[in-house]
């Protein structure tokens, strides 16, 4: 290639990135974002969603709604990152205040702790209705965590004081996060859905997921199992102790959950 081009790849990559952040920042400008939600259900009887996962969507120029993998690689690392986090624990806390039989978790990432906004949106809800965080589960990644260990493991202390609950998401993915958890406060983990699909026909799998489900159990947390897709692979995991499962088998994520279609009903009633 002669000296001074530029490669055709690396322009289509730059090209593509500069749309998906045009329409993530048309989105948030005319508040064209909002959460799907995934049920995360009990292992055991009576079987029910034990609470929900909300995850941020935005609507693109046709109105079409995008989800997060579509986008969130691209501004993670940016302060539309952040944003899209304060957005989605708005619209979480919305949804708590509006429908007080439910629980939601809220996916953030470790780079929005100290973000200002964050923090407001959370002082806003709590003085409006302090028992909103014992109702908020959030989300952070075991990369997230592990990038600023000692940082988390502050923040986290300060929002238990709300009630407010953490996960551990993608656990397993890494390693290192192990040694962080005598210091760490998360209530439950979600073993990542690598070790998760096909696991029943797997014995490296179903060998990982043991060992997984016995470091966390060790320490109290609720374990979790995410992308069950499957019948045999649900058996399985009830079978070696996961105490909630979230994935296809039950539903997809939804931006129409059954209480948003009870309280329309109720409107109508």
């Amino acid at each position: 290639m002669p000296e001074g081009s530029e490669n055709p790849l690396n322009a289509a990559v730059v090209s593509r990135d500069r749309s998906t952040l045009d329409m993530v920042e048309e989105a948030i400008k005319h508040n064209q974002t909002m959460l799907a939600y995934q049920p995360v259900m009990q292992a055991m009887p009576p079987h029910e969603a034990a609470f929900y996962e909300g995850y941020i969507r935005v609507l693109d120029a046709t109105g079409r709604v995008i989800p997060a993998r579509e986008f969130m690689p691209v501004v993670e690392d940016k302060e539309l990152g952040r944003v899209l986090d304060c957005l989605a624990l708005e619209h979480g806390f919305k949804a708590l205040n509006r429908s007080p039989d439910i629980r939601l978790s809220i996916n953030m990432s470790a780079r929005s702790i100290g973000y200002g906004r964050w923090m407001r949106v959370v002082d806003r809800f709590m003085k409006k209705d302090a028992t909103l965080g014992e109702r908020l589960v959030l989300e952070i990644s075991e990369a997230s965590a592990m990038a600023a260990p000692e940082l988390v493991v502050d923040f986290m202390g300060r929002m238990q004081e709300h009630g407010i609950a953490f996960a551990l998401d993608n656990f397993g993915a890494g390693t290192s996060v192990i040694k962080y958890f005598r210091e760490f406060f998360f209530d439950a983990v979600k073993i990542d859905g690598q070790f998760i699909r096909g696991v029943h026909a797997s014995h490296d799998n179903q060998a990982m997921t043991r060992a997984l489900v016995s470091v966390a159990k060790q320490f109290d947390m609720l374990v979790v199992a995410e992308s069950v897709e499957s019948r045999e692979d649900a058996e399985f995991l009830v079978s070696i102790g996961v105490d909630c499962l979230q994935g296809y088998l039950f539903g997809a994520p939804s931006v129409n959950p059954p209480w948003i279609a009870n309280l329309k009903e109720r409107t109508r009633a």
